[in-house]
């Protein structure tokens, strides 16, 4: 309502069509080009809205060309054109005319007729017209000089030819002498003067415009005899220094009114915008001036200039009243507005109130339920945390109970592999489940110690000690293991031994993992260095190692629990770092990383001296306990070792019939899989995505096992890949995971693998799937390699695989009649290397490419014998055989005849 009454407020006025007129001027300096553009513009005044542009080309033709171009690429509507030279100019007319642009030429024509309208007076009667008054005012004898305009302009030629032809009435009358004075007075003046000799014996000075005749008149009278020479000129023009005035001040005798045609240009161009009627031929009227009529023309001109004066001042009032109305139609509409807003808020402001009441009934109401659920919520939360305390409890309390059973497998495991009687392949198992017992026994005790911490039940019991000693201790438990692989474990030597307050309890899990983790990082020949350092008042323990480092990221996540960097998914839990710096803040201290990509890793342990900061019920006299700490040790020793006696590869071994590529990143269960495989098939290895993905290209196995966490690439990205280049496509994929659900498992299909395994898994299981999918690739072959007629044959399961025994077999047989035909062509042809084309063929078709080729050309051969009746020779070289006798001998050890009995016998 409120928009529809402002709107209904506001008159709007149909605007106006707004044309644009544009007006290209040849010069525009002179008087009479001056009075054309202001009778233009008067004329204009008459029609608001519509837009003039001007140009003056400044008597260049070249110049007048390019501002008409430039004014035919703006969105003109009309254009008028008063034309330097008529020959340049008629091109860029004609094609303004062409392009629908209405063309008005005024003043000087073209040399074609391509113009919409024409609007000037005729020149050649200007010129009848000067003839005639000369030879009255000479009474039919007499000597003239003529002055013409410039060379080749319209005006100039059709005022002198219609002078002349005027003249040729009076045969007593001479126009000896012809000058040009380029419509200018400067010009006219220096060519008079070149003929000032003449001027003694001229009766009357012809000029074609007035500004000339005056050059003529200022001539005559530096010489002196210009009482003795009439003047007549051309043009006539009203106002200060025109025709009128000359021939007012005596200066000439008389002027041919020559009219501007700036009011008619304007009023036929609008004829044209407003498809109104109009003449194509707009011819303006002329007339003589001299001393019997002046006083008449300016009188006239004066009272025309006077009512433009009235019009333009009561346009410029009708504009101020137009803006004023505006204003008031604003402030009335606004005040309207205003009356009606006051009104409509009014009411809703009634209404608001009447809103309010029942909201604050409902906020009441609300209130009471929300308070009933707070002490609902505050009920619930209780008994939530009752249930989670309960547990935690039941957690930490199972916790606890596996350490029993780990007891029980880790004393009869120790005793057996103390043992002497058994083989080495049982002693490695043996190692390998000893190894993984303390791993077990590592994360139990690393999650029932965070738990401790979570809920504050981990207790301090600080007492002072050899930092010096306690570090060397616990070196001294990791230094068998950084010998084996002959890794720099030490610690820097120190000027004095320094005394510092921790719990031994708790600080040697902290150096511990930092050791350990130093150990599984560092590579072999590398380094760990210990130093420890006092700077009041703090002491500092650096852990220095040179291995692979980390970059910013994974350094700034180091220390959050469960978190595990990219480059090592595989070699901890990720959780005791985390630990080790919350117990290093329950000693009031911290633990810093520092770290540089590929250079290397820096721990600090940072710690107050002193005693101070500890309370009295956190200090004890607890000692170091070195049997104790050489149990700790162990946790975190065994996991270190390392089976380095791999078994040497056997060069004289024979190679197995199938080959599996295993990646898995988890190096003990890579080399338990590598051990259990290796009797039956070749295995090759790979830790990473990465390495695994060359192994397949460079290899191309029979299988591969892959895990489904890796340190870059998943394994269903390796399988997605593997499975979408054909040169590997035709591999079966098992994918081994912890991920157990059923969405996860249907996800590892997804992914092209053809079984998807969870962990833990049963070898057994394993091994079966891993024949079972061996054993289905055999069935390729007897759709290849069997005879041409057969038609019940078994499918490829596999787009990529069928699409590459199609495009092989078919090129096969395009070739078969070609004895040059080789692995290379194919190979080349199919875009894969000779190596992968043997091995693609070996395992899709249990054939060579030889094999399959002679195979192919002989099944060909048996069957042209069967069905076709081309003679040995013939047949012999349709299948690419390069002699009867070769193929006779070839054809008899596949089939056990001579071609021509087998086709005799089938005949």
């Amino acid at each position: 309502m409120l928009i529809c009454m402002f709107f209904s407020g506001c008159s709007k006025k149909k605007k106006e069509v707004e044309y644009v007129i544009a007006f290209s001027q040849c010069v525009g300096s002179d008087l009479w080009r001056r009075t054309m553009l202001e009778e233009m513009k008067m004329e204009l005044s008459l029609h608001p809205g519509t837009r003039l542009v001007y140009r003056d080309a400044n008597n260049s033709s070249n110049k007048q060309i390019a501002q008409v171009k430039e004014l035919l690429a703006q969105d003109i509507d009309l254009l008028i054109i008063s034309p330097n030279e008529a020959s340049p100019l008629t091109p860029i007319v004609e094609q303004a005319y062409n392009r629908g642009i209405p063309v008005i030429v005024t003043d000087r024509k073209t040399s074609s007729s391509l113009y919409t309208a024409y609007v000037g007076a005729d020149n050649n009667q200007i010129g009848r017209m000067a003839g005639e008054y000369v030879a009255n005012l000479l009474k039919g004898q007499g000597s003239i000089i003529e002055i013409l305009g410039l060379p080749g302009s319209s005006p100039t030629i059709e005022r002198q030819k219609g002078f002349a032809q005027e003249l040729e009435k009076f045969p007593g009358i001479h126009v000896p002498t012809q000058i040009y004075g380029d419509w200018l007075k400067p010009r006219a003046t220096e060519a008079l003067l070149k003929f000032r000799d003449r001027l003694s014996g001229t009766d009357l000075i012809f000029a074609h415009n007035d500004q000339m005749a005056s050059a003529a008149k200022q001539v005559l009278k530096t010489l002196g005899i210009s009482n003795k020479i009439k003047i007549i000129g051309v043009d006539a023009l009203p106002g200060q220094g025109g025709g009128l005035e000359m021939i007012d001040s005596k200066i000439i005798n008389a002027s041919i009114l020559y009219p501007t045609g700036g009011k008619e240009a304007i009023a036929t161009a609008f004829q044209i915008l407003t498809k109104a009627p109009f003449n194509k031929e707009n011819i303006l009227q002329s007339v003589v001036i001299d001393s019997s009529n002046v006083k008449l023309m300016k009188i006239q001109w004066d009272k025309v200039s006077s009512q433009q004066k009235d019009i333009e001042r009561q346009q410029t009032v009708l504009q101020e009243q137009k803006a004023l109305f505006n204003n008031q139609q604003v402030i009335l509409n606004i005040t309207v507005v205003t009356l009606v807003l006051s009104v409509v808020f009014g009411g809703l402001a009634f209404f608001s109130l009447l809103e309010n009441r029942k909201i604050n009934k409902n906020l009441e109401a609300n209130n009471i339920e929300i308070l009933q659920q707070r002490n609902l919520l505050v009920e619930m939360s209780e008994k939530a945390e009752a249930a989670t305390e309960a547990k935690l409890n039941f957690f930490t309390n199972i916790s606890h109970e596996f350490r029993t059973p780990l007891t029980l497998i880790l004393s009869p495991l120790e005793d057996l592999l103390k043992s002497h009687k058994m083989n080495s392949g049982d002693q490695k198992n043996l190692k390998l489940i000893h190894k993984n017992v303390f791993r077990l026994l590592r994360l139990i005790n690393q999650l029932i110690e965070y738990r401790k911490i979570d809920h504050q039940m981990m207790k301090l019991q600080v007492s002072a000690n050899s930092l010096l000693q306690f570090t060397n201790d616990i070196v001294d438990s990791f230094q068998h293991n950084a010998r084996k692989r002959n890794i720099d474990l030490r610690i820097l030597p120190q000027s004095e031994d320094v005394v510092a307050w921790f719990d031994v309890n708790m600080f040697d899990k902290v150096i511990f993992n930092l050791l350990s983790n130093a150990l599984k990082f560092s590579p072999v020949n590398g380094f760990i260095h210990i130093r420890i350092r006092q700077e009041a008042p703090y002491i500092y323990i650096d852990c220095i190692d040179n291995g692979p480092g980390m970059d910013p990221d994974e350094a700034a996540h180091v220390f959050e629990h469960f978190y595990q960097a990219a480059s090592g998914s595989s070699k901890g839990s990720g959780l005791g770092l985390s630990l080790s710096k919350e117990l290093m803040k329950l000693h009031h201290g911290d633990l810093m990383v520092n770290s540089i990509k590929w250079q290397g890793t820096t721990f600090t342990i940072k710690i107050l001296s002193g005693e101070a900061h500890f309370t009295d019920v956190e200090k004890s006299d607890t000692k170091i306990d070195k049997a104790e700490l050489y149990e700790h040790a162990r946790i975190y020793t065994t996991d270190l070792d390392e089976d380095l006696n791999q078994d040497s590869a056997d060069a004289l071994r024979p190679i197995k019939e199938h080959s599996i590529l295993i990646v898995e990143d988890n190096i003990d269960l890579l080399h338990y899989l590598e051990n259990k495989f290796k009797d039956d098939y070749e295995v090759f290895v790979a830790n990473t995505g990465d390495v695994g993905i060359h192994a397949a290209y460079e290899q191309v196995p029979d299988l591969i096992i892959s895990d489904v966490v890796l340190p870059d690439f998943s394994g269903k990205v390796i399988s997605k890949k593997l499975k979408s280049d054909i040169r590997t496509s035709h591999i079966p994929i098992v994918l081994l995971t912890a991920q157990g659900s059923l969405e996860q498992q249907i996800d590892g299909m997804d992914s092209m693998a053809d079984a998807y395994i969870v962990k833990p898994f049963n070898y057994d299981h394993l091994l079966a799937t891993v024949k079972n999918l061996l054993n289905n690739r055999l069935l390729l072959k007897s759709h290849y390699t069997s005879d041409i007629s057969s038609s019940s044959k078994q499918p490829i399961s596999k787009t990529l695989d069928k699409k590459f025994v199609n495009d092989f077999s078919g090129l096969v047989e395009q070739n078969l009649s070609n004895e040059n035909f080789s692995v290379d062509e194919i190979s080349k042809a199919l875009g894969v290397s000779r190596v992968q084309l043997y091995r693609k063929v070996k395992a899709l078709l249990e054939c060579s490419v030889t094999d399959y080729i002679l195979s192919r050309r002989l099944k060909k051969a048996r069957y042209l014998l069967i069905n076709e009746r081309h003679s040995i020779a013939e047949i012999t070289y349709m299948v690419g055989f390069s002699s009867p006798n070769y193929f006779s001998t070839v054809f008899k050890s596949k089939y056990g005849v001579k071609p021509s009995d087998f086709k005799k016998n089938k005949s």
